[in-house]
């Protein structure tokens, strides 16, 4: 059976042909990209991809979603697009439909893609295990954060809001990363500190703990200075982002009782030599009594180009097929 994956995130929307059969993904075909901003909503996009493909699509839709998943009326955080399921069947011609949070998306593309699809970070150099809880954590605009329980070659996908819980320093420069932070949200959650945008302020952070003047810099620009290594600050800033990272998707398993960890999303794949290089790995396991089972957990990094329409195909092939 095909159908049309979609994965819809605040600047773009990614549109496929998938082959699902028997609740799995057979084949994800080449995607292609769309500005969200070039467009009034799904629908003109739909009909845009519709249009690059002869004027004709399969009547199922596959759809990864950059917001929560609640009632008829999708509002998504960073585009103006708003979706009501309800109307799908009608609007894109697709009666059989699976709507889908962006982080459920990459739950289900864990849970279906091959060994070949993940890169190792730390733990045991072993496959992730084939039963147990998988805890996915990916650090983007934001840090989703998604379990995946697999059990008698079943599996579930639990989106969370893990991403926002509170972020716990653990020594003397975080702590002043989180007085900085606090001064502006009062309350500062694991994102604060564990996603794109907050390089910017551990930069700050630690130029000032250095006495040197605070320049104004945007996340884009730190992060370019970071991996270019054209700024020792912003070195410094990144290797203090993967110890962090480590540290949360380290509370992270051990909240969810997981077996395994797979880190997801584009900055995951930008950082990942720094990753292996960095403190990430001590920091993950560095949980007092329970290093000697943190050091058993095999840690991932999903390396398919596409997860989000990988795993609304998957999403898709659960439900209907």
């Amino acid at each position: 059976m095909q159908v049309v994956a979609v994965d819809i995130g605040g600047t773009h929307a990614r549109f496929a042909i998938a082959e699902v059969e028997n609740g799995r993904v057979v084949s994800l075909g080449e995607p292609m990209t769309q500005k969200t901003a070039e467009h009034a909503s799904l629908q003109t996009a739909w009909e845009a991809f519709a249009e690059s493909r002869g004027g004709t699509l399969p009547p199922a839709a596959a759809i990864s979603v950059a917001s929560p998943i609640t009632g008829d009326m999708i509002r998504l955080t960073n585009n103006p697009w708003i979706i009501r399921p309800s109307l799908i069947p009608e609007r894109l011609n697709a009666p059989a439909y699976t709507i889908i949070n962006d982080f459920g998306a990459v739950g289900h593309a864990v849970a279906q893609l091959p060994h070949s699809d993940f890169d190792h970070l730390c733990g045991p150099d072993e496959p992730l295990p084939a039963e147990g809880v998988t805890t996915v954590c990916g650090p983007g605009t934001g840090l989703g954060v998604a379990q995946v329980f697999k059990i008698a070659e079943r599996y579930h996908v639990l989106p969370t809001e893990g991403g926002h819980v509170d972020y716990a320093p653990l020594d003397g420069i975080e702590d002043a990363i989180v007085k900085r932070l606090r001064k502006t949200f009062t309350r500062v959650s694991t994102e604060r500190i564990c996603a794109g945008p907050a390089i910017t302020a551990i930069y700050e952070t630690l130029a000032e703990l250095e006495g040197r003047a605070v320049p104004s810099r945007d996340d884009k620009t730190v992060w370019t200075e970071a991996l270019e290594g054209t700024d020792s600050i912003a070195l410094a800033a990144l290797d203090r982002f993967c110890l962090a990272l480590g540290a949360v998707a380290g509370d992270l398993a051990l909240a969810h009782g997981a077996n395994g960890v797979v880190i997801a999303g584009g900055l995951g794949l930008r950082i990942k030599d720094r990753l292996l290089s960095s403190g990430f790995a001590q920091r993950f396991v560095a949980k007092g009594r329970f290093q000697s089972l943190m050091a058993g957990i095999p840690v991932k990094l999903i390396t398919h180009p596409q997860p989000g329409l990988f795993g609304a195909a998957a999403a898709f092939a659960q439900e209907h097929t």
